[in-house]
């Protein structure tokens, strides 16, 4: 069970927070407020009230303990870069901070942050990429132009297996699973033989992805 902290309870504080617990997280959450905290504390392992910004304050932590820590202000551009300073120099294995610009995560890089997320950003391209196309109904970037998309498999697919298609050499994808209607998730072997109405969780490039979408 790995162990975080999350420092900030706004929105997204929050929903994090819940995700953590909900896969087994052991979690603390760091904020000034204690009415922001209220409602998570069924969700944390412990909690804890302070300003972040102050050294003293992240040193009662005991940051170097836990996994990493998760720094969840994007709204306080500032606090934020303080607060990544810091828990560099308390010597925490992993730093991940929310960003809401490309100018932000620069300066939180420079500041020690070995990971930056973009909460918005990364919703909004979901959405432009799932609500844009009837073929694909979930899409997650892994790296650069590589992502993970759930598509509908071709009709010409049905009662054919995986290694009879060729689908790596022929489309350039790798299937890793296969969804079924009734939403079972089963991984996909070389044997694995399509049915009529399966989704297909793939790792392709937005080319390839095109390409199997266009052959249908």
């Amino acid at each position: 069970m790995k162990s975080f902290l999350v420092i900030g309870a706004g929105k997204f504080g929050h929903f994090l927070c819940k995700d953590l617990y909900s896969i087994g997280c052991d979690v603390l959450i760091a904020d000034e407020s204690e009415e922001k905290m209220s409602d998570l504390l069924e969700y944390a392992s412990a909690s804890r009230i302070g300003d972040c910004t102050k050294r003293n304050v992240l040193a009662t932590f005991g940051v170097e303990a836990f996994d990493a820590a998760i720094v969840c202000l994007p709204e306080d551009f500032q606090d934020s870069l303080q607060i990544v300073d810091l828990l560099k120099e308390l010597n925490c294995p992993k730093v991940i901070a929310v960003a809401s610009t490309e100018v932000q995560a620069k300066f939180l890089r420079k500041n020690g942050a070995d990971r930056i997320i973009f909460p918005e950003k990364d919703l909004s391209r979901r959405l432009a990429i799932t609500a844009s196309s009837d073929s694909i109904f979930d899409y997650f970037n892994i790296s650069g132009d590589c992502s993970m998309y759930e598509i509908s498999a071709p009709s010409k697919w049905n009662g054919k297996s995986i290694l009879e298609i060729d689908v790596r050499k022929r489309y350039g994808i790798n299937v890793v699973a296969v969804k079924s209607p009734d939403g079972k998730v089963v991984m996909a072997g070389p044997g694995y033989v399509f049915n009529h109405n399966d989704h297909i969780l793939v790792v392709a490039e937005s080319g390839a992805i095109n390409k199997i979408i266009d052959d249908k």
